[in-house]
């Protein structure tokens, strides 16, 4: 015998049937309530609304009361419209001259009804307020942690609270472009200036180092060796070594005595985008498309740890001597605090939305910045709390550098530098310099830039092929250039 076949549609909607009719029967009908679960049901309630004065003993009007114990041994409490004597703390409390009489003393709970009765009789704005308070102050345990300032008493939980406003920002002389200095022949992608100050070197798509007189802007050296774009420069404070990373995956190390490559670290799979180097030790960490960053052992070249746990290109890293000594920003938009003993992450930090290309440590306060498309936003050490947002920088911010005066600098794509004061967020200054004559303005971007150790100058590596040196303004005064500045309510999103 053929069985007949059906669509799935028809099977499920007769499936559907058959569950109906089985339980149509008891659709709606009420549950039957249990003595005993209701019974502890209540003793937990009661436990957990009124524990703090269930050890009251309760008097009846005029005679004793035992109390009734619950299943949990907890005491009943009076009901509304019953007395009951307060034999540890007093509904008016004594004191010098006040003595408590039979009536002080004998504590009235208000029936249900005379309360809806006051309620009714107050002011719109009192009843519910006031109300409310006298039950908070009877169920003390119940009460909210703001009620209880000041003695709790009902004018401290009724003030107005002002909103937060930003302070007055601190004055800052307006920056103006210096020098502009030319030579490379591909997009300047790295700056780093030496400890001494008297040079910088700069890193660019024609794969070529160059060393530049700080002072005059005049090129004193080029160094070439990699095959591709170099993407980081770093110069040591503690050896005469200069540290180089490209897209051509290598990480080189130059004796700046021999003008010679003296090392090769390797081990990153993917173009190496940005280095750094630990303040107090002879440690390198490099960072990369290849989603991790690695620390090497300048000396033995050996590969310490491999930073792992980003999900894409590691677009910056930033050393420093406190915990958490290494820290990462990342395409995959999260930023890493790194345990550099452990070689394990610390604290991951997801408020941005938008790659993370950018870090700028405090070189005083224990605090750190991330720029993105998004926002920049400001972190506090060691574990990567939440600041404040920096908001009105909308580009993709590829760089920013802070100084101890408190000038936070981020640096765009579309070849827009904002200045910040650093405490307040307020964006006191924005700079877009023109391009050099011949490029297009399509070739306005700023790639890196850097304060010099003097902390007077702002170097600052161009899409247009150039190098470009700010300095503050040294005839402005707050007169001439004062801050615009409005007492805002702080927008400090938590994201």
């Amino acid at each position: 015998m053929d069985v007949q076949k059906h669509s799935v549609h028809t099977l499920v909607f007769r499936s559907l049937k058959r569950t109906h009719d089985m339980f149509v029967a008891d659709h709606a009908k009420p549950v039957v309530l249990d003595d005993t679960s209701h019974k502890v049901k209540m003793a937990a309630k009661l436990r957990a609304d009124y524990g703090a004065i269930l050890h009251m003993p309760v008097l009846k009007e005029g005679k004793d009361r035992t109390p009734v114990s619950d299943l949990h041994g907890n005491k009943n409490y009076a009901q509304p419209g019953e007395k009951y004597m307060i034999t540890g703390t007093h509904a008016y409390p004594s004191g010098p001259g006040v003595a408590l009489t039979a009536d002080t003393q004998m504590h009235r709970n208000p029936s249900e009804g005379g309360v809806h009765a006051l309620a009714l009789a107050l002011p719109p704005s009192q009843a519910s307020g006031e109300i409310t308070l006298g039950l908070k102050q009877r169920h003390p345990s119940s009460c909210h942690p703001s009620l209880l300032e000041g003695g709790g008493t009902k004018n401290s939980s009724l003030v107005v609270r002002k909103a937060p406003t930003m302070p007055k920002p601190q004055w800052h002389a307006p920056w103006k472009l210096f020098r502009v200095i030319s030579g490379h022949l591909g997009w300047v992608r790295s700056i780093a200036v030496e400890p001494g100050n008297q040079w910088f070197v700069t890193g660019a798509g024609d794969r070529t180092i160059k060393i530049w007189d700080l002072a005059s802007g005049k090129l004193k050296l080029s160094l070439t060796g990699h095959i591709s774009t170099v993407r980081g420069v770093a110069v040591s404070t503690r050896s005469p070594y200069l540290f180089s990373c490209g897209e051509d995956k290598q990480v080189k190390c130059w004796d700046l005595e021999y003008n010679k490559v003296i090392r090769h670290y390797h081990g990153h799979l993917s173009a190496v985008y940005d280095l750094d180097l630990h303040p107090t030790i002879d440690v390198l960490v490099t960072c990369s498309r290849d989603a991790t960053a690695r620390v090497w052992d300048i000396r033995s070249k050996a590969n310490v740890h491999t930073l792992s746990g980003h999900t894409n290109t590691v677009a910056t890293v930033r050393c420093q001597a406190a915990e958490p000594q290494i820290i990462t920003g990342s395409h995959d938009s999260t930023i890493r605090l790194w345990d550099l003993i452990a070689g394990k992450t610390r604290a991951t930090l997801t408020n941005h939305k938008k790659s993370v290309r950018a870090l700028a440590l405090h070189p005083r306060q224990y605090t750190f910045a991330s720029g993105s498309a998004d926002n920049i936003k400001q972190w506090t050490f060691p574990d990567g709390n939440f600041i404040q947002n920096l908001s009105g920088h909308n580009a993709i911010i590829n760089a920013m550098a802070v100084n101890s005066d408190g000038v936070l600098v981020s640096g765009a794509d579309n070849g827009t530098i904002h200045l910040w004061d650093w405490r307040t967020g307020y964006n006191f200054q924005r700079i877009h310099a023109a391009v050099q004559p011949g490029s297009l303005d399509s070739e306005s971007g700023i790639f890196a830039c850097v304060f010099d150790n003097s902390e007077s100058r702002l170097i600052t590596a161009e899409a247009d092929k150039t190098i470009k040196v700010y300095k503050e303004d040294d005839t402005a005064t707050e007169e001439s250039h004062p801050i615009n500045w409005k007492p805002e309510i702080l927008k400090r999103k938590r994201f």
